[in-house]
């Protein structure tokens, strides 16, 4: 027993990848009161590092909490090749991850949609997702975006959105009444989350998108070969990602710094903003000050 792979999986958050994964894990939860005596969280796993590791820490979370909540962790196929699916059972076994598969067709759903197959497809996912986890008697559903996804997503919103979001640890649904969405990893680095797959020497799947694995095919027929990975990483996120990496050459403060922008927002230096789908302007107040 003490020889199982996933011992010394588990080992490794709470003692080599302490500081680095399981502080900033609690500190997110505390930080924004995710989790509360009796919920049943679906853990929603994609097979890739964040959902995996993810699993892992809330695993590790209802075993050393006193705060008594259920779990379940559950995989949707949208239409995954055989392979990709017989990786992410592989690994779930390998690290004692008790998950419930169940199927859906979301990559035929968006197979003929020209513009933006990638956002109708994420919506598509959240829907089965909430679906299927209030199914199960959940009430929230965890998901796997960590640090790196929520200051990404803040520049994202200004430079190609014209706006100022972030991505929440935590929100309530508005299709599925009483569920709720939380991000754990919310404080954890995508940079250690790297650090700490390699460390246990994990393979997870990169990305089983059909349409970013027949990119792969079209460009190695040209002669460039690329992985799903390498595909998905040229998006706008990728751009940001590396502008991020260049400001901090000179900055090592400016993923904190982005961070604590969306934490001390000041509204009287705002030329307008919407609160409750309500749009406000700074002239609505100006002739009362």
């Amino acid at each position: 027993m003490r020889n199982e792979p996933y011992i010394a999986i588990e080992r490794s958050i709470i003692k080599q990848y302490r500081k680095e994964i399981w502080r900033p894990f609690i500190k997110g939860l505390q930080a924004y009161e995710m989790v509360q005596e009796g919920d049943r969280i679906a853990v929603c796993i994609s097979g890739g590092k964040d959902s995996m590791l993810l699993a892992k820490c809330m695993q590790e979370l209802k075993r050393h909490s006193g705060t008594p909540f259920e779990l379940e962790f559950i995989v949707m196929d949208p239409g995954y090749h055989p392979d990709n699916r017989r990786l992410i059972e592989s690994n779930a076994k390998l690290m004692n991850i008790p998950i419930r598969i169940f199927e859906s067709d979301i990559f035929n759903s968006v197979a003929d949609v020209d513009q933006s197959p990638c956002y109708l497809c994420a919506r598509m996912r959240r829907g089965y997702l909430y679906d299927h986890a209030r199914s199960l008697g959940c009430n929230k559903i965890a998901l796997g975006h960590h640090y790196d996804d929520a200051i990404e997503t803040i520049l994202m919103s200004i430079l190609y959105g014209g706006q100022f979001n972030t991505m929440m640890p935590k929100l309530h649904s508005t299709n599925f009444p009483g569920m709720e969405l939380i991000r754990p990893l919310y404080f954890v680095k995508e940079e250690d989350i790297l650090s700490w797959k390699d460390y246990n020497h994990l393979h997870f799947l990169q990305c089983a998108c059909r349409f970013t694995e027949q990119t792969a095919r079209e460009l190695a027929a040209r002669g460039i070969e690329k992985d799903g990975g390498d595909i998905v990483h040229t998006s706008k996120r990728q751009e940001i990602k590396e502008l991020i990496r260049q400001l901090k050459k000179r900055n090592p403060f400016v993923e904190a710094n982005i961070m604590k922008s969306v934490e001390n927002v000041n509204l009287d230096a705002c030329l307008g903003y919407v609160s409750r789908g309500k749009r406000h302007h700074f002239l609505d107040e100006y002739s009362a000050d």
